[in-house]
């Protein structure tokens, strides 16, 4: 099985990161760092139901839960059935 953190890290390198700030770990803050903003954290937020089968409320995607990897597995591990 994938680690989630891992996929999570991954993605976000991906998809938000340019070669300035590809030194994100799973710790790094990506909204208050920056590298996240609000138009990203709802295609993330996307990501992340689409990949877990899950559904995340909109009160509980909030940017406090989005700023670092390890928040967002913490998160997404809430609504796995």
């Amino acid at each position: 099985m994938e680690d989630m953190k891992e996929v999570i890290l991954e993605y976000v390198i991906e998809e938000y990161c340019d070669e300035e700030n590809d030194d994100v770990t799973f710790d790094t803050p990506l909204i208050s760092g920056g590298i996240v903003d609000s138009f990203s954290m709802v295609s993330l937020k996307r990501f992340l139901e689409n990949k877990y089968k899950i559904s995340i409320p909109d009160a509980d995607a909030s940017p406090e839960a989005f700023d670092t990897v390890k928040k967002i597995e913490v998160l997404v591990k809430r609504f796995l059935q």
